[in-house]
């Protein structure tokens, strides 16, 4: 018999550390436009659209190799460049040799990749503490 998840029905709450406080507040709040709702001595308190989002300040702690944010968007193109306006810097992964001139690249199709993410664009950026965060857009 299956149980409905209270989880499935409730709204999420993200989380990432950091180790510069300022920086991140600055980054978080003035370069992507979050909302800061509030901070106190364990975290910043972000509205990301709807999604509150918890950054950390710790003491030592270093960043994870992969994505721990990311931002859907309608035209990713158009994000990528306010994104670089605002003064992000795009990342160039070596093994991705099909990154445009933006840095998107579009994930490929086929057996190995499942259907959700078959052609979907998807680019990455850093946050001040090295945080990988990522905008992309689902295929039409």
């Amino acid at each position: 018999m299956s149980t409905p998840s209270i989880l499935g029905t409730s709204k999420i709450v993200a989380f990432a550390a950091v180790r510069d406080r300022d920086a991140a507040r600055t980054f978080y709040r003035d370069t992507l436009g979050l909302r800061l709702l509030g901070e106190d001595q364990f975290a910043m308190v972000f509205d990301a659209n709807g999604t509150t989002l918890r950054i950390t300040p710790v003491p030592t702690w270093t960043p994870p190799q992969f994505t721990v944010l990311g931002w859907e968007v309608p035209d990713i193109a158009a994000a990528v460049k306010d994104l670089q306006s605002a003064g992000v810097q795009f990342e160039r992964y070596p093994w991705m040799k099909d990154q445009d001139e933006l840095g998107i690249w579009i994930s490929p199709s086929g057996p190995e990749v499942a259907a959700v993410h078959a052609g979907t664009k998807v680019a990455w950026f850093k946050d001040p503490d090295g945080n990988v965060l990522s905008v992309s857009q689902k295929a039409a």
